[in-house]
């Protein structure tokens, strides 16, 4: 009897071409998209999910009560771990880590790694398997390094590298190590990212940090004992919080800050390891969002669902042809049950082609998906048990219901309406039903892509309060002294007309190519009140390379050798300080010397354009080391000066890779999460609208079919073509203007929701949903306008003659 289905099926599928070709395609395109999109979603969430020990991995947090509310941040000072250890029970195990490039020197070759500063428990904690070496420790003493089997293959080919020696550059001074154990190159989907690893005693601010608890420069993770809770740990560090911060306490209080909800003013928390990538910062607090992937789920979900709701339509389409054959299959005997699974077939073999059709094309398309979204992702993250058993669960519910509910319809079909050929044109509400959720879920889409493409381009066009066109910054990633790099540009760069300003930086501005992206904070009293600023080391010139507006005062001259205790402070630091003329006030950042403010600046975006503009501090301290250069250069010479920047950079440091790019470059890579959900959402939304036109097509043919005697009538006494064509399609543009009412408050709250974690953002015009719809609409008649154009231009007798 099955064969008979399937031999059954086959024919009618084969018969109408048409409509099968289009559920085909329909399907296949949404089965692919949805593939690619959930194995994206699915490489996200797995981040840091290979760890065996990872839930009871954490990462440890300091929440402040200041003034102006809580403050949490990560940062942590370098007693901080061992006296935790030491005197709160309920650790496991526990390392420091922060990350840093180094500078590695092995024989003649010269490379900039990133490296990662580690304790020992680190590769306990951690599943970072050890290729060759000892496993259980890595580190055979305090000047042996790990590194991974990729890195080994930059720095010793196919020689065995355990034992070689190569050299740090830590501070100013190279320093050998010894190459003890060889890692496995780590997953993709690591929150954590080196090519070698360093104990942590060796790195550079280590030493002058030993005993001091108001540094904070690396991150602290824990592994708790069994049995031992987070909340319980984190009472149990109340007591060694209150004793180790009790003069930091006092000024808290001092300053007018309120207690938590435990009466702590300074309270550790743990933040669950597999939550650390999720990580934003917001307004002072740590906010774990997962919206992202759970964004692109939600997309391939909606994409799935428009393509069943045509398939459910087409089917509901294509019976109008059907009603004899079932009526004649009735009468000969046929039960519900043989109709039902004889139909069901037919939808079977429809969605089993599809989804073949879909794996296939998903695959030939994942290199140019995995380039477009800037993603490591591979089919092979949905190859796991757990998840392939949720895909074909998800794919037979899909099959049961989008396939079943045509085949149940059609089943139940009167005996004697069908042998008439007569469908029951009163059962439209689920048909009417499914295009409004169809076009309510293209509105949204389409409203996210206006309102995200409006975001994005007004991040790329905001004035950020530099020039960020004109100028490059450069990775000062060689041995040379920073300061004598950047003399030696100048030198270098003096005599080309183009090149107008060279200056130099601790911090990058925006993500340049190394993918540094960092700020450095810095808090003090002044005037009895705690201040907290971030600060920039900067050489001279640095205004006027990036042409940022001096309001008052002078900036950095080399003419003033007293500079080195100076201070350029932004309007933002102003306001903290809460002085009204800061011009030649002193201020106390360290115990025993004093600066003097020379100069005030207009704020500009020094971070990311998420986050307000915050007080920052410009020293000029040549104890300081410089970390990127900036050179300006003439418009209209761009391609042209950064080539000639290039070939000076290569006299200079010969043996250090040119990682130089254009300011603007560096704002557009801090954006990359944004331009992934525009450009997912769009593709989202141009893919809705076509499932949903293709859904209308057939819904209108339907239409047609059945008002073909009603449409010669209306002919014949008079009406024209253009009345006729308003009147088929009327019924089809009130359902998308029902769509438009739902669609329009959804995408409004979810829209305003994602613009408030901008601290500068576009206004949420009505026009971006009235736009929307309008197009909505238009593609709307334009995909039933033809059809019913072409019906009502038929000869009259030829339309009488169809009954």
């Amino acid at each position: 009897m099955y064969k008979l289905f399937l031999k059954i099926a086959w024919r009618n599928l084969l018969k109408n071409k048409v409509f099968t070709l289009a559920n085909v395609i329909g399907l296949t395109l949404a089965f692919a998209v949805a593939i690619l999109l959930s194995m994206t979603a699915l490489f996200e969430l797995s981040y840091d999910q290979f760890h065996t020990n990872k839930d009871s991995i954490y990462q440890l947090a300091l929440s402040n009560q200041t003034p102006k509310g809580t403050r949490t941040s990560t940062a942590s000072p370098v007693p901080l771990a061992p006296s935790l250890k030491n005197e709160v029970p309920g650790i496991k195990q526990i390392t420091r880590a922060v990350s840093e490039d180094a500078l590695v020197t092995y024989q003649e070759k010269e490379l900039v790694l990133d490296a990662h500063y580690v304790d020992p428990d680190f590769f306990a904690m951690f599943s970072y398997p050890i290729v060759l070496g000892n496993g259980n420790h890595p580190f055979s003493d305090k000047r042996s390094v790990a590194i991974t089997e990729r890195t080994s293959q930059l720095l010793f080919g196919d020689t065995n590298a355990i034992g070689k020696t190569i050299y740090l550059l830590l501070g100013k001074e190279d320093r050998p190590f010894t190459i003890s154990s060889i890692l496995k190159d780590l997953p993709t989907n690591s929150s954590v990212d080196f090519q070698i690893a360093i104990p942590f005693e060796n790195h550079s601010d280590y030493a002058e940090n030993l005993d001091v608890w108001d540094s904070n420069f690396h991150e602290v993770y824990v592994e708790l004992d069994k049995g031992v809770s987070a909340d319980q740990f984190e009472k149990n560090t109340w007591e060694f919080t209150n004793m180790h911060y009790s003069e930091n306490i006092e000024n808290l209080v001092r300053d007018g800050a309120q207690p938590d909800a435990n009466n702590q003013y300074k309270q550790f928390h743990l933040l669950p390891y597999t939550d650390v990538h999720f990580v934003s910062y917001a307004s002072g607090s740590i906010q774990v969002q997962r919206t992202f992937p759970y964004l692109i789920l939600g997309i391939s979900f909606l994409i799935i669902f428009i393509a069943c709701a045509n398939f459910i339509n087409m089917n509901i389409a294509l019976s109008e042809k059907r009603l004899k054959e079932i009526g004649m299959r009735k009468t000969l005997g046929a039960i519900k049950g043989q109709l039902f699974f004889q139909f069901w077939t037919e939808s079977l073999l429809i969605f089993v082609t599809a989804l073949f059709l879909g794996l296939v094309l998903g695959n030939l398309l994942i290199d140019p998906f995995k380039i477009l979204f800037n993603t490591e992702a591979t089919l092979a993250n949905l190859t796991k048990p757990s998840i392939l058993l949720g895909f074909f669960v998800a794919m037979f519910l899909i099959i049961f219901i989008a396939g079943g509910y045509p085949a149940l319809l059609l089943s139940k079909m009167n005996t004697l309406r069908a042998l008439k050929g007569k469908w029951e044109m009163g059962k439209n509400g689920i048909r009417n039903v499914l295009i409004v959720v169809q076009f309510v879920i293209a509105i949204i889409l389409i409203s996210g892509t206006l309102v995200l493409q409006g975001q994005l381009q007004f991040m790329r066009d905001k004035d950020l309060g530099y020039n960020k066109e004109q100028v490059i910054s450069i990775p000062l990633n060689g041995k040379k002294d920073s300061y004598r790099v950047i003399n030696l540009l100048r030198e270098e760069l003096q005599n080309n007309p183009n090149i107008l300003e060279v200056t130099g930086a601790d911090n990058n501005l925006g993500r340049g190519r190394d993918g540094s992206l960092s700020t450095s904070k810095w808090g003090f009293d002044h005037k009895q009140r705690g201040v907290t600023t971030n600060i920039l080391t900067v050489d001279h010139d640095y205004l006027k390379t990036l042409d940022i507006e001096l309001l008052s005062g002078r900036t950095f001259s080399p003419e003033f050798k007293a500079d080195s205790l100076s201070l350029v402070i932004n309007q933002a630091m102003v306001k903290e300080l809460n002085e009204t003329d800061p011009i030649s006030v002193k201020i106390m950042m360290d115990d025993s010397i004093a600066y003097t403010v020379i100069g005030v600046i207009k704020d500009f975006n020094f971070q990311k354009i998420t986050k307000e503009i915050e007080p920052l501090t410009l020293f000029m301290n040549r104890d300081w080391d410089l970390y990127y250069a900036y050179v300006k250069v003439a418009p209209g010479t761009l391609s042209k000066s950064f080539e000639f920047l290039k070939t000076a950079w290569e006299k200079i440091e010969p043996n250090a890779e040119f990682q130089g790019s254009f300011l603007d470059e560096n704002i557009d890579r801090t954006y990359r999460r944004e331009k992934m959900m525009t450009t997912i959402i769009t593709s989202g939304s141009i893919l809705g609208i076509v499932l949903s036109c293709i859904g209308l097509f057939a819904i209108s043919l339907l239409v047609v079919a059945q008002r073909t005697k009603e449409i010669g009538v209306r002919k014949v006494i008079g009406a024209s073509v253009s009345s006729i064509t308003l009147l088929l399609t009327k019924d089809f543009l009130k359902l998308v203007g029902v769509a438009f009412v739902i669609a329009t408050p959804i995408a409004w709250y979810a829209l305003n929701q994602w613009l408030q974690g901008y601290a500068f953002h576009i206004s949420l015009s009505v026009w971006f949903f009235i736009g929307a719809g309008l197009l909505a609409t238009v593609i709307a008649f334009i995909t039933v306008g033809g059809k019913t154009l072409k019906a009502a231009s038929v000869n009259p007798v030829d339309s009488l003659r169809t009954e």
